[in-house]
């Protein structure tokens, strides 16, 4: 998409720089990672609107075709079911723009990288209770 050729400072910024159509798929993508992740911050990290909570939890973008989504390899293989009836490589899905988003799915995913960054997060700081 011709947008994301240029730098962005804010997921706002982003989304404002695609078409009205393409613009409510984002808001409905930002919107369910927001509902999953309440605590998570936003931010644009390698030109894309990210969520971060104790380390990146997922990434979209939009492009011509698809709405890429990048939940980590970790967050791909743990949906690998669901998720093959998608196009996807190691940490990377792609959900065609004509049709509807999974919304579920990605909420489901990205409540279960919360948990991984939080539990990833604690035993680093030692309190891990193992």
């Amino acid at each position: 998409m011709e947008g994301y050729k240029r730098g962005f400072n804010s997921i706002d910024e982003y989304i404002a720089a695609f078409p009205e159509d393409i613009q409510k798929i984002l808001g409905e993508l930002r919107a369910t990672i927001k509902a999953s992740a309440p605590d998570a911050g936003e931010k644009i990290s390698y030109q894309m609107p990210t969520f971060s909570l104790k380390g990146n939890l997922v990434h979209f973008a939009a492009w011509k075709n698809h709405i890429g989504f990048y939940p980590t390899s970790t967050g791909t293989q743990a949906f690998k079911k669901e998720l093959s009836i998608y196009e996807s490589s190691k940490g990377a899905v792609r959900f065609p723009i004509e049709q509807p988003l999974p919304l579920e799915l990605i909420s489901k995913i990205v409540k279960f990288r919360v948990t991984e960054n939080l539990k990833k997060a604690e035993i680093k700081s030692g309190k891990s209770k193992k």
